[in-house]
């Protein structure tokens, strides 16, 4: 179970839950690098008119400023800058700034801690980690990508100890041109009121559509059977044109999403979903657009999100085009633990744990954990000769699997704490079992 920490949104993670969190990272990155995918960083930082300038999200900053600062307020102000909330604007910046040396269309992963300054709860911290997957281009991006980014996710979310999940994915094309056929002008408002449809339902979406977006009620009703099409193959398109509205704009993004539901679910079967509900960031996505849920957790939310975006940065008549998503790491790793949906084998790295017989035992000691290291097992040694039991209960708190002994005659014997067998060991041939090299990660039974 994941401890409270002592300062409200910001985890710290015991030794065995770091396991498990480590465990996902290094899925995710090396999944990501298979298919071609480069890691970056960028700065923790950026100016603070940076961060606005996809909207007013000011209560989310966390502005930073040295003890002593000597500038006047003004100038201070100019050059103010404020810890990133995400990592799609501070990567706008490093595509822009470094367009000059990249390869385009470029492939991107990052890994970073972010920060926002909300209100915590239950998958919401102040301090989290993102992993983000980004396809950008120069001027423009074939569609191609949008079904490659799903069928990349997919396939790291399966290597995953998360148990089944489901890719939502949705196009705007699609419910901008249905809105747009049905006679509605300000999607982006009908758009706003169906992203509630989860919250509030569907009667309290109908009154708003036509309270806040002007809509009639036989315009509401439509756009109400639109957002509650779901299928797990392409049927929803003979659903949608059975609503009765045409139009250019709809049928391409019917053609985008049915391409990208096909793939997904050719690549990992029964994981990609087609549901017509699916908004997301009302400003800037363009396209596909994803949502991922755990099934069985459907109340935490969304724990990979993302979409196409047709000006993921510009400069001057310069145009980058992308298509990415965001995995909430620390999200994910929180409903984890907190529920003990996973467990690690053990909480240390160590798979064998060298004891002496004297303290002068210690130099020859260091040897053989050279000897053992060498050939990539994990291994500390005992600090003094205390007497054997004691040596040997301190492994099995830190749950290490193995002690090595070496007797007065120079000969060595190894015992799996474990079973409790015993027997003769050398250090240049021995090995442990290929599940002990290194702690692994296993779902809970429940769950």
């Amino acid at each position: 179970m994941a401890r409270k920490s002592s300062l409200s949104g910001f985890t710290e993670l015991l030794p065995a839950e770091r396991v498990i969190e480590n465990h996902i990272l290094e899925v995710l990155a090396k999944t990501f690098e298979l298919h071609g995918f480069a890691n970056i960083e960028t700065r923790a930082v950026e100016p603070v008119e940076q961060l606005l300038r996809k909207g007013e999200i000011d209560k989310e900053i966390y502005v930073i400023s040295r003890i002593h600062e000597e500038a006047s307020e003004a100038a201070a102000k100019s050059r103010q800058l404020a810890l990133h909330f995400d990592l799609t604007v501070p990567f706008a910046r490093y595509v822009v700034e470094n367009a000059g040396y990249l390869a385009f269309p470029f492939r991107r992963y990052q890994i970073q801690k972010v920060w926002r300054g909300e209100r915590p709860q239950d998958g919401r911290s102040r301090e989290f980690t993102q992993a983000d997957i980004d396809v950008v281009g120069d001027g423009t991006l074939p569609f191609v990508y949008d079904v490659e980014l799903a069928v990349v996710m997919a396939e790291a979310l399966s290597k995953l100890p998360i148990g089944d999940f489901k890719l939502r994915i949705n196009n705007r094309k699609l419910t901008e041109g249905f809105y747009t056929g049905l006679g509605l002008t300000d999607t982006a408002a009908v758009l706003r009121e169906i992203d509630k449809l989860e919250k509030i339902g569907a009667d309290a979406v109908r009154e708003n559509l036509i309270e806040h977006a002007g809509a009639s009620a036989e315009q509401a009703d439509k756009a109400l059977a639109l957002a509650q099409i779901r299928s797990e193959d392409t049927s929803f398109v003979d659903e949608v044109r059975a609503l009765g509205v045409s139009g250019d704009q709809l049928e391409e993004g019917l053609s985008e999403l049915s391409a990208v539901i096909a793939a997904v679910n050719e690549q990992a079967p029964g994981r990609g979903v087609a549901d017509l509900s699916i908004a997301r960031g009302l400003d800037y996505y363009t396209g596909t657009v994803y949502e991922t849920v755990l099934v069985g957790h459907e109340d935490l939310g969304s724990i990979c999100s993302g979409g196409r975006y047709d000006a993921l940065a510009t400069k001057g008549k310069k145009n980058y085009p992308g298509v990415g998503l965001s995995i909430g790491v620390t999200r994910l790793v929180s409903r984890l633990l907190g529920q003990e949906l996973v467990s690690a084998s053990r909480p240390v790295p160590s798979v064998v744990y060298i004891t002496l017989a004297t303290d002068e035992d210690w130099p020859a000691a260091q040897k053989i954990a050279q000897q053992l290291r060498s050939r990539g097992i994990a291994c500390e040694v005992a600090a003094s000769a205390e007497k054997f039991g004691k040596q040997i209960r301190y492994a099995d708190r830190r749950s290490i699997p193995y002690v090595w002994f070496t007797h007065s005659d120079g000969t060595h014997e190894v015992k799996d704490l474990r079973s409790g067998e015993q027997s003769p060991a050398d250090a240049l041939t021995w090995c442990p079992a290929e599940e002990d090299l290194r702690p692994f990660i296993s779902l809970a039974e429940n769950s």
